[in-house]
C-alpha cells in the first residue's frame, strides 16, 4: 500500500498567506526592505559620482574640518562663497573663476557639507559658525584682507564674515541673497523632514536622492527662470549634488535660513566697507524688494544693481555683470 506524502506549501503560497494574516507587519517589513535597497543603491550612486568627479582642488584642515578649495590667479584676494546645495563647480562652470583670475587671487571654498568639504555633526553650521571657519581658513592661507563675494546662502555667510571680522573683509559683493526673515515654506519642510536628526538621515539616504533626481528639471526652471538654463551649466555635477550627505546639508541650511536672518539683520547698519548688491528682477525664489532692496536701504553707502530679466542664478546667467560688480567694489577700496 502506497502512502501519499502531504505536499508542503510553496514559498509563494506561504508568503501570500502571511500577507493576509499579518498585513500591517508585512507592509512594515516590505517598506524596510525597499528603503534598505534604496539606501544601498543611493550609496553606490554617490560612490560612482565621486569617482566620476574627483576633487580638483586642495584640502586644508581647520578646527577639525576638512575643507576643499580651489585657488587660481594672482593679485588681491577674492573669496567666492556658493549657495545652498551648490559647490565650487557652480562658479567654475559659470566662467567666473577664470574671468576673475585674470586680475585677482581667487579662492573658492566648498562650504561645509558640500562638494568635498566635510560637515562635522558637533557644530550647528550657522552663517556665524561658517564665517569663523573661513576666517581661520583664510588666515591659514596667508590672507589678511579679501574682497568677498557670496551668492544666495553664501551671501548670508559673507555678510556675517564682514560683520564679525571687518578687518578681514575689504569689500562685499552680495548676489541673490536672503537677509531678512520672512515666512518660508521650504524652511518649514526642511525642519519637519530631512533636517531632523536621525529621521533626516533615513530620508537623505533613501527617498530624498530619488525625489531630487525626479525634481531636478523643475528645480532648475525655478532657479534660472525666466531665462533658460545655459549650456555651460551642463558641466555642473548633478550626481554630486544629490548625494545623501549633500542633501542633508542642504536641508539643514534651509532650516537655519530664517533664524540666521533674524540674527544677522541687527548688524547690517554697522558695515562700513564698500558693499555692492545684485539681484535678478525676476528672481522666483526671493522677493528682491523685501531682501536686496531693503538691505540697500539699511546700508546707506551700498550700491545696488537690479538685473533685468534675470532669475536667482545670476552668477550663471549674468556672469559679466557679477564680474563688473567685483571690479566696482575693488575700486571703491582704493579711494
Amino acid at each position: 500500500m502506497r502512502i501519499l506524502k502531504k505536499r508542503s506549501p510553496s514559498l509563494a503560497t506561504s508568503t501570500f498567506r502571511a500577507l493576509k494574516e499579518y498585513p500591517i507587519a508585512s507592509t512594515v517589513v516590505a517598506t524596510i526592505g525597499l528603503m534598505a535597497a534604496a539606501a544601498v543603491v543611493n550609496q553606490r550612486l554617490a560612490d560612482k559620482a565621486q569617482r566620476d568627479h574627483p576633487p580638483q582642488g586642495r584640502f586644508i584642515e581647520i578646527d577639525g574640518v576638512r575643507l576643499h578649495y580651489v585657488e587660481r590667479g594672482s593679485g588681491r584676494p577674492l573669496v567666492l562663497l556658493h549657495g545652498n546645495g551648490s559647490m565650487i563647480q557652480d562658479f567654475e562652470t559659470s566662467g567666473l573663476i577664470d574671468l576673475a583670475a585674470k586680475h585677482y587671487r581667487v579662492i573658492v571654498f566648498d562650504r561645509p557639507g558640500f562638494g568635498y568639504s566635510l560637515r562635522p555633526r558637533n557644530v550647528v553650521w550657522t552663517p556665524a559658525a561658517q564665517a569663523d571657519l573661513f576666517r581661520d581658513a583664510l588666515a591659514h592661507l596667508g590672507v589678511e584682507k579679501a574682497i568677498v563675494l557670496g551668492h544666495s546662502w553664501g551671501a548670508s555667510v559673507a555678510v556675517v564674515l564682514a560683520s564679525k571680522h571687518p578687518s578681514m573683509v575689504e569689500a562685499l559683493i552680495l548676489a541673490s541673497g536672503y537677509y531678512f526673515p520672512t515666512a518660508r515654506t521650504d524652511a518649514i519642510m526642511a525642519m519637519t523632514g530631512p533636517a531632523i536628526p536621525g529621521f533626516g538621515d533615513i530620508l537623505s539616504h533613501t527617498i530624498s536622492p530619488i525625489l531630487s533626481r525626479i525634481m531636478w528639471p523643475a528645480m532648475l526652471r525655478q532657479l534660472f527662470g525666466p531665462k533658460s538654463v545655459p549650456q555651460k551649466f551642463d558641466g555642473f555635477p548633478k550626481s554630486l549634488a544629490v548625494r545623501p550627505s549633500q542633501l542633508r546639508a542642504s536641508a539643514a541650511e534651509a532650516a537655519l535660513m530664517v533664524p540666521a536672518a533674524i540674527l544677522s539683520a541687527k548688524t547690517y547698519g554697522e558695515l562700513a566697507m564698500p558693499v555692492v548688491i545684485l539681484a535678478g528682477e525676476d528672481d522666483r525664489l526671493i522677493d528682491i524688494d523685501e531682501q536686496s532692496g531693503r538691505l540697500h536701504d539699511e546700508i546707506k553707502h551700498s550700491k545696488m544693481h537690479r538685473l533685468p530679466r534675470a532669475g536667482h542664478m545670476i552668477q550663471q546667467s549674468d556672469t559679466a555683470d557679477l564680474m563688473a560688480a567685483v571690479d566696482e567694489a575693488a575700486a571703491e577700496t582704493l579711494h
